[in-house]
């Protein structure tokens, strides 16, 4: 953007505080409130102006277009911005007066403060329509899409398999805070595209992406809009949301114009270039694109404030002419990026759009700006207009619509009042809305009888393939599943386990070990069973830190590595010599007891074998140092079970042993193995071809695993609390030898 230094023609003295500051150069400010500041640039500009101070009430400057092909489009008020710093002048509301000059190129412009404006700088951008003067899609073009929504783009990429493009028109989407690729369908073909965590990144990966798609909440749509308009890529930004004050709305209009670049919405669904390239959600589904014939261009040019009726008026066209061939929806807020004259006198460039729809609303006076681009003669095509909301009349009190700017303000801003001016300017209006359909019709036939409209061959769009999930739903087609679960569903309105509604735990008050019984067992256990459980992880959560599972995760969390990491690295430890035995003494106990076998005949038995008997022995505790955690176990048992026949023959096992050693006692994996079979059996709910698969599975050292994570969690909190070293095993403990 070129920065131009302003200067003023006027009398000029001594600065206008009297005080004795200095004075400035005389090309810098004025003397007398009253003299107007004066001054004659070409466009594209921006004037800072004034580093020093000054009052100015009235601004008068005579601007020229630099391309003699094209001429200043009309100045509106929201086209300038001025702020000031310390003075809350951003948006400030001045009167614009506009004076034609027989020159189209060329027009004065006089602006008039409400109140003198004491500067110390003053910075203003003043928008003439530099804006495209032609089609601003093509079947090459490509978008940039803000703020991922999986719908918008897959339509948008089902629209451009339906036209037959070769590329896909979203060539990347900018999610902040993350990057990598989003897998979605191009026709048959799945497609990777790639996610960019800011604009600038995204817009120097894709510099043929001049389209800027944004669907950020109305909280951060202004600023992505900006930083989007300051691309050099980015010729065009659509703005999805509702809401965004209009302050930043008039700044991101301002700096749009003045850069020559194409602002369509706040508030709006997008546009449709029939055949070539839509925005977003624009004409819905792929069937009601179909209907509407938008997948091959046509001849209507249609332009409206609401998106919702866009939809209606595709249908209405497609019913009555050959079909559009752009369509675009400006938005419905008060402050809209591109006007419905912007649009129009664009549709009147284009070769191909051989007449044009309006379809305006109550409200604002944007539609008076068309009135005097047809009373002026730059419009050369049919034009056929309504504006709605002619009901407003029917109200005793002033009527606000579904836009922020459908709100009649006086009988200027009235439907009627537009209409009427629209057809006085030579639009061609209906009566009703009901006529409107009508009138399309019969202008496009006087097209068609003059010639000037040939029939545009019908092709046959193919066929979008049906996503799997909609045909599964709708009956088309069966899916495998690659997932089976039986223990859990959340598809509802809340997580169930095995059946039973999370709220219905809570509020019965089930414990730890109830919801083991669920997911584990798939079935209520009765309460002695589960709170067996509960006692069994209470038990075993933990065995000092001198233990093989506890010294890995103490290790590992010294090293500095993470909670998982040092979880991990103790549970690895457990198996057949550490904690592990619990399944194995569960199925040698239970085989032996079944099979009647003698406490003598057991034991040998796995001795000729060479294995040893799991659950039988201790490190530490011996016949006159019993383990307390197998003596509380065994207490509970005989108060609370209706059996305990695995346990007594675990203990018979446990007598012939200390008759060879002192510490071949039974240990906790032995008590928790024996006594498990007992609670299986004694529930009555478990058949022996269930039990004998949970023993197999290994259900039981799932307890023990579960338990010890409670202490190994302990131990990485404990180290990394004490902020402990790395852990250096000490030579003197370390037996070298050859």
């Amino acid at each position: 953007m070129k920065h131009v230094p302003l200067s003023c023609r006027g009398r000029c003295g001594s600065g206008p505080r009297g005080d004795g500051s200095p004075t400035l150069p005389p090309s810098l400010y004025l003397r007398s409130p009253n003299t107007p500041l004066e001054f004659s640039r070409d466009l594209p500009f921006r004037f800072d102006s004034l580093s020093g101070a000054a009052a100015i009430d009235r601004i008068r400057g005579r601007f020229a277009s630099p391309c003699a092909s094209r001429p200043l489009l009309p100045l509106s008020s929201n086209a300038l911005w001025m702020s000031c710093p310390g003075l809350e002048l951003q948006g400030v509301e001045l009167d614009l007066g506009i004076e034609r000059s027989g020159d189209p190129h060329v027009c004065v412009v006089s602006i008039e403060s409400p109140f003198p404006l004491w500067l110390h700088r003053l910075s203003f951008f003043l928008a003439f329509s530099h804006m495209a003067t032609g089609q601003i899609f093509s079947r090459n073009s490509q978008a940039l899409f803000y703020n991922y929504k999986q719908l918008p783009i897959q339509r948008m990429l089902d629209f451009d398999f339906l036209c037959g493009r070769e590329t896909p028109s979203v060539a990347g989407i900018i999610n902040p805070g993350s990057e990598g690729f989003q897998k979605l369908f191009f026709g048959q073909e799945e497609i990777a595209i790639p996610v960019h965590s800011m604009i600038e990144a995204a817009c120097s990966a894709h510099p043929t992406a001049d389209v800027f798609i944004n669907f950020a909440s109305f909280r951060s749509a202004a600023a992505s809009s900006m930083s989007a308009l300051k691309q050099p890529t980015i010729r065009v930004v659509a703005i999805i949301a509702e809401g965004v004050p209009e302050s930043d709305t008039k700044q991101l209009i301002a700096y749009a114009r003045a850069n020559n670049k194409v602002l369509i919405g706040p508030a709006t669904v997008g546009g449709i270039q029939a055949g070539a390239f839509k925005i977003g959600d624009t004409a819905g589904t792929i069937d009601n694109i179909v209907q509407c014939k938008l997948y091959r261009p046509g001849s209507v040019g249609f332009v409206s404030k609401s998106g919702g009726m866009s939809n209606e008026l595709y249908n209405t066209i497609a019913r009555v002419t050959d079909g559009i061939y752009e369509g675009i929806a400006i938005g419905g807020d008060v402050f809209p990026g591109s006007t419905l004259s912007d649009h129009v006198l664009r549709f009147n460039n284009i070769p191909q759009v051989k007449m044009m729809v309006v379809l305006g609303e109550l409200g604002g006076r944007d539609e008076y700006s068309l009135v005097e681009a047809l009373k002026e003669g730059k419009v050369h095509k049919p034009v056929v207009a309504w504006v709605s909301g002619t009901c407003a009349r029917l109200f005793k009190s002033e009527v606000q619509f579904g836009h922020a700017g459908a709100k009649s303000g006086g009988e200027l801003e009235s439907a009627q009042a537009k209409n009427q001016a629209l057809r006085e300017a030579g639009a061609v209006v209906p009566t009703s809305y009901e006529a409107f359909e009508t009138a399309i019709k019969e202008t496009f036939e006087k097209l068609v009888e003059e010639g000037k409209i040939a029939p545009v061959p019908e092709v046959e769009p193919p066929q979008i393939p049906e996503d799997l999930k909609s045909a599964i739903k709708s009956g088309k087609v069966r899916a495998p599943t690659h997932i089976i679960s039986t223990i859990s569903d959340d598809r509802g309105d809340e997580p169930c386990y095995a059946g039973v509604p999370m709220s219905t735990i809570i509020q019965r008050g089930f414990g730890v070990g109830d919801v083991i019984s669920l997911l584990w067992f798939k079935r209520s256990l009765p309460r002695y069973c589960t709170q067996f459980i509960e006692i069994c992880i209470m038990l075993c959560a933990d065995h000092g830190p001198c233990v093989s599972g506890a010294h890995n995760t103490i290790v590992t969390a010294r090293a500095g590595k993470d909670l998982v990491s040092s979880l991990v690295s103790g549970l690895l430890t457990i198996g057949p010599r550490f904690g592990g035995a619990i399944d194995d003494a569960a199925r040698y106990f239970k085989d032996a007891c079944d099979r009647g076998l003698t406490p003598y005949e057991f034991v040998e038995g796995m001795k000729k074998k060479g294995i040893r008997v799991p659950g039988i022995g201790h490190r530490i505790k011996s016949r006159d140092n019993r383990d307390k955690r197998v003596q509380l176990l065994q207490h509970y048992a005989h108060t609370h079970f209706p059996s305990v026949k695995y346990m007594e023959y675990a203990v018979q096992v446990e007598a012939y042993t200390l008759s060879k050693a002192n510490n071949l006692v039974l240990n906790v994996d032995g008590a928790i193995g024996s006594l498990f079979l007992d609670l299986l059996a004694g529930s009555g709910m478990f058949s022996k071809q269930e039990i004998d698969e949970i023993v197999e599975i290994g259900y039981l050292n799932g307890l023990f695993v579960l338990a010890r994570s409670i202490g190994l969690i302990g131990h990485t909190f404990d180290q990394k609390r004490l902020k402990q070293p790395l852990y250096r095993h000490p030579w003197e403990d370390v037996l070298y030898t050859k």
